[in-house]
């Protein structure tokens, strides 16, 4: 494998590949094969899996292999989460991803430029590196994290700006769902817009 491999998306650093179910957003329950791509420049410090931070940790992985092991799987649901995966030219995985009829899930912080072809675009706003403006109109759910009261004042400047069908979601930060649970659920009974995103993965305790 060379850099070239790198650039032109056909190998990624994966740091983790599952098959479960989507825990958190508007795609909720849905079963997906989650692609975990390594590298992260945004560094937030609630993240619960700052291990994919380091791209020099995540295995170098040829994308037709990722293809191999998804294509016999009954759900036609691909999420590709990080890190930060927009880090990477996403072109060519997104390619025969959609030859093979799936449907393409992103979750990023929209802080890099976009690559891929994506059927839905959770677009999480993170204060360390703000999503560049030309992304926030791609995005078809913005996702809010909500560790204090200040969040939701961010939340509604990111809410301004996204398209008008793109759907809003707060989102309690783990650690802090006790204390911030019950001020979301009163934030969205004012402002009815929003809905609230649960990590039901963790709840269920599966991956």
């Amino acid at each position: 494998m060379t850099p070239q491999d790198i650039n032109t998306g056909r190998h990624l650093p994966v740091m983790e590949e599952f098959y479960s179910l989507q825990g958190e957003g508007f795609n909720t329950g849905k079963a997906a094969y989650f692609i975990r791509i390594g590298g992260c420049d945004v560094g937030c410090h609630f993240c619960d899996v700052k291990e994919a931070w380091d791209a020099s940790l995540a295995e170098p992985v040829d994308v037709e292999d990722i293809i191999k092991r998804i294509e016999p799987l009954p759900a036609k649901n691909v999420v590709v989460t990080g890190g930060e995966p927009l880090l990477y030219n996403l072109d060519y995985l997104t390619q025969r991803l959609k030859e093979i009829g799936i449907t393409t899930f992103l979750e990023t912080s929209g802080s890099s430029a976009f690559s891929g072809t994506w059927d839905w675009v959770c677009l999480s706003a993170k204060r360390n590196i703000p999503p560049l403006e030309d992304n926030l109109h791609k995005a078809d759910e913005l996702k809010i994290i909500v560790c204090g009261d200040d969040d939701f004042a961010f939340g509604e400047h990111y809410a301004m700006k996204v398209s008008r069908n793109c759907r809003l979601y707060l989102q309690p930060e783990w650690s802090k769902r006790h204390q911030m649970m019950d001020k979301i659920v009163q934030y969205i009974k004012q402002n009815p817009q929003w809905s609230i995103s649960l990590q039901s993965h963790k709840y269920m305790q599966i991956p």
